[in-house]
């Protein structure tokens, strides 16, 4: 388990007040609430995009709020997957794997491996700006995976993609998931991820956890 204590955020008309929260070391587990509840900001404030002074989150030894965010070793797929338009699939996760300092070899082993898992031969040289947003999706994914983090964040991931291409992502994601095997943070408000997808769920509802 990992505990973050003291997540506080204050704004002029919402505040995020968590004063002990316990996160699975394993499995997946989901933040779930509506729309305006708190839950990208609490994603944000792990991974020190949002300033929480009073926070820590404690992860064995390590209190990573000490770390600088490129430091924390966190992957994360936003909901806007925020690839690089003008950059190929591959390009955008070599790019990743650069900045983490991740040696040549290794990056190629890595996204010939997810390539093969995930049928990426097919656009991994076509431009991001092209692609389906199920590829999006999967670049996404391994570009979060490439630098061997130590829990993959997930934000909305399937938010973007059409009703009917749900399912096969979640299948998709649960298939990353058990291989990977590294602890996954979900945001989500959607309730059949849950199902599929969750092995904990936590509720947040107007920036405070609800048992």
């Amino acid at each position: 388990m990992s505990t973050v204590e003291n997540l506080i955020i204050k704004r002029k008309n919402f505040e995020i007040n968590i004063p002990f929260w316990t996160i699975l070391d394993q499995g997946v587990h989901a933040l779930w609430g509506p729309s305006g509840s708190g839950k990208t900001t609490v994603l944000r404030a792990l991974l020190g995009l949002e300033e929480s002074p009073s926070m820590s989150w404690r992860m064995g030894e390590i209190d990573l709020t000490k770390l600088a965010p490129a430091k924390r070793r966190l992957g994360v797929v936003f909901q806007t997957l925020d690839l690089f338009p003008h950059m190929t699939a591959r390009q955008n996760m070599v790019f990743a794997a650069e900045a983490r300092g991740i040696e040549s070899e290794e990056v190629d082993a890595k996204i010939q491996k997810w390539s093969r898992k995930l049928n990426m031969d097919s656009f991994l040289d076509r431009k991001a700006s092209v692609l389906s947003g199920g590829e999006q999706q999967r670049v996404a994914l391994v570009r979060a995976l490439i630098g061997n983090p130590r829990m993959l964040l997930l934000d909305e991931p399937l938010s973007h993609l059409d009703q009917a291409l749900r399912g096969e992502a979640r299948d998709l994601l649960r298939m990353v998931i058990g291989e990977v095997k590294i602890p996954v943070m979900l945001i989500t408000h959607d309730e059949q991820d849950l199902r599929d997808l969750a092995t904990k769920v936590t509720h947040i509802q107007n920036g405070r956890l609800v048992d």
